[in-house]
């Protein structure tokens, strides 16, 4: 079913609704009539990237010097939100985007100007490597190491969840280059994938929900990366790179959250306006009502909060604490809100041939990946 959920966004203007509208068709043709296929294959056509590369979607926020379009944050907040209202969790084009934000800010010239342009076009899809078997939200805990040698850095250990790693051709990996000097011995290296020997993907992870998108196992064993390929040019700086950009993929947490709240009341308020019982449409009875006015209210509220979210990122004044909170609050109000129209749906919510069910085990992953919704209250909490 395709939705024409309209913005009525404050940071919205005549750029940004005809760039909605193009990547609206965008979706509704390349993305919409393969995702049932794509979840059957664990990830999306790689030709799917080159195509929204000659669109200029995949780097819309980056600028132009780079092969980006030259946008703000709001035109790739467009084009999360349209991914949103399709209902589409396969293609990786959030992680992509944060991968060419570390680059943008973090990286040297010559770094940026190697690898942004064939991020732009889609020729190299980017992942970030944090996740290990035995280390999630806590960053300090990897095992992953770098050692500098005479060719570069041989790369050793696992990681684990890596979204895009099935078909990834540039990895951000979180290493230990000193692993001595606790946090301050964490660096970025920027792996290529192909023609790299040290290099393995494992299998594509058996998920509950998001099965298009490929999340995989990926193992380093000597896996190469040159010396100039530290981010930034020099060691230890990783995890306060980490620290400064995490607000970039948090702000776009929310944004997909509350694209995902607006399609499920949408969705719903349809389903119970054509769904009858006891000789009534499901909408005209009080229960009914009532919780679509409280689903209402807290869109709504959801919506304004992240139209503020967008202004402060495009203002360039979006903190950790305030990212922190968008991404806990607004994902757990999506479960909640898609949890609730699902039981307005019946036994029709739990098939999957219906879309809130697949809304429904496509969300819950939202309060884990990006920092676990309990480490955001822990940064929320000391900020009191």
């Amino acid at each position: 079913m395709e939705l024409q959920i309209e913005s009525t966004s404050p940071w919205m203007n005549e750029e940004l609704v005809s760039l909605r509208d193009a990547v609206r068709r965008f979706v509704a043709g390349e993305i919409t009539p393969h995702q049932q296929a794509w979840r059957e294959q664990q990830h999306v056509d790689r030709a799917l990237w080159t195509k929204a590369g000659e669109m200029g979607l995949l780097l819309a926020d980056i600028p132009e010097v780079y092969g980006g379009a030259g946008g703000g944050f709001a035109h790739m907040a467009v084009v999360f939100e349209e991914l949103g209202y399709a209902g589409d969790t396969a293609f990786g084009i959030h992680v992509h985007a944060i991968v060419a934000h570390y680059l943008l800010n973090q990286g040297t010239e010559e770094q940026k100007a190697k690898y942004l342009p064939r991020l732009a076009s889609g020729e190299m899809i980017a992942a970030i490597a944090m996740s290990e078997p035995g280390a999630g939200s806590d960053l300090k805990g990897i095992r992953t190491t770098a050692v500098l040698g005479p060719d570069g850095y041989r790369v050793n250990g696992s990681k684990t969840f890596i979204s895009n790693g099935f078909l990834a051709d540039l990895i951000l990996v979180v290493a230990k280059t000193d692993p001595a000097a606790g946090s301050k011995g964490v660096s970025l290296l920027l792996l290529e994938t192909r023609d790299n020997p040290g290099f393995r993907v494992g299998r594509i992870l058996e998920k509950v929900g998001q099965k298009g998108q490929d999340t995989c196992e990926l193992f380093f064993d000597d896996a190469l990366v040159p010396r100039e390929n530290v981010l930034g040019g020099a060691e230890g700086r990783g995890f306060a790179q980490l620290m400064t950009e995490l607000p970039y993929e948090r702000t776009i947490l929310g944004v997909c959250a509350v694209a995902a709240i607006e399609r499920a009341l949408q969705l719903t308020i349809e389903h119970t306006r054509e769904r009858r019982a006891f000789g009534q449409a499901l909408i005209e009875m009080q229960n009914t009502r009532f919780v679509l006015a409280e689903i209402k209210t807290e869109a709504t509220v959801a919506r304004i909060f992240i139209d503020r979210c967008v202004e402060d990122m495009l203002l360039g004044r979006m903190d950790t604490v305030r990212a922190s909170m968008a991404k806990y609050w607004l994902s757990d109000l999506q479960c909640k809100v898609v949890d609730q129209c699902v039981q307005l749906f019946g036994g029709y919510g739990y098939m999957l041939e219906y879309p809130i069910a697949q809304m429904y085990v496509d969300a819950r992953v939202q309060r884990i990946y990006g920092g676990a919704n309990e480490i955001m209250k822990e940064i929320i909490a000391r900020s009191l």
